[in-house]
């Protein structure tokens, strides 16, 4: 099964959670961070503008994205996937290599 997002919308595969700290100390599932960064899996056509133009988004599917910490709200599962649905303007930045 597919999603297509609508508008400026975009669907996020969140990364994996730390299950360890940078000391080697396990962490239970519940006092593990949900990280604040994904990869982009799907995306919308864009925001239509008062003028009534498309402006297209400025990440497209494939990009490594941050975002805040309660950024996506909505949340779905595909294919027994989670998945963040979120609008473009809660993304910070993309990650480059």
């Amino acid at each position: 099964m597919k999603i297509r997002p609508l508008h400026d919308r975009v669907v996020v595969r969140r990364q994996e959670e730390e299950t360890t700290t940078s000391g080697g100390i396990l962490l239970p599932g519940s006092a593990a961070e949900k990280p604040n960064q994904g990869e982009i899996v799907a995306v919308g056509e864009g925001s239509v503008l008062k003028s009534g133009e498309l402006r297209p988004l400025s990440v497209k599917v494939g990009d490594k994205v941050v975002f805040g910490q309660y950024a996506g709200s909505n949340t779905v599962k595909v294919d027994g996937e989670e998945l963040i649905i979120m609008n473009e303007s809660e993304i910070f930045g993309v990650l480059e290599a």
